[in-house]
């Protein structure tokens, strides 16, 4: 992979799974950025980005549009566009869609040379309610996401991102 590149979100596949939303990489099949990965995440009220988990690396999150629900640390703080939410590592989070359209998430978590960080997928009430939680703590990407369906890869979403 070149040491620099330029794309647009809309020309880029999206992957998608109903309830988890709908999200861009822009990294390049089997060449990960060494330092960090970033990617827009895209809800509808209600869809859920991820399991409510801590990482082992600090992550960052700005809210491009619409409005979501953070769960950190076990309280839920409502975001909307242009809030930032830091978390640095082991801040247990996840997101839920909230508001009357799609919110679209800048994330950013960092990495070692490559490598996803260690994880743990923590049982919480607050992302149990909005069915993300596990049952019980693991350390398995496997486990935690036993029951979602596979992400189907296609186009961009025309009005998923803010004038796109």
């Amino acid at each position: 992979m070149s040491d620099r590149f330029v794309t647009n979100a809309t020309t880029e596949e999206w992957r998608h799974t109903p309830g988890w939303g709908r999200y861009v990489v822009f990294e390049r099949p089997g060449s990960r950025f060494p330092d960090f990965g970033i990617n827009v995440h895209v809800l509808e009220p209600g869809e859920v980005s991820t399991m409510y988990h801590g990482e082992d690396a600090q992550e960052d999150f700005l809210v491009l549009a619409g409005e979501c629900l953070a769960i950190v640390e076990g309280q839920e703080i409502p975001l909307r566009r242009w809030d930032f939410l830091h978390c640095g590592r082991w801040v247990k989070h996840g997101f839920v869609g909230a508001g009357e359209g799609p919110c679209a998430i800048l994330m950013v978590g960092a990495r070692r040379d490559g490598q996803d960080v260690d994880v743990v997928y923590a049982a919480e009430p607050a992302a149990g309610r909005h069915g993300a939680s596990v049952q019980a703590d693991t350390s398995s990407p496997a486990e935690a996401y036993v029951s979602r369906p596979e992400f189907t890869v296609g186009p961009y979403v025309p009005g998923s991102l803010p004038g796109a």
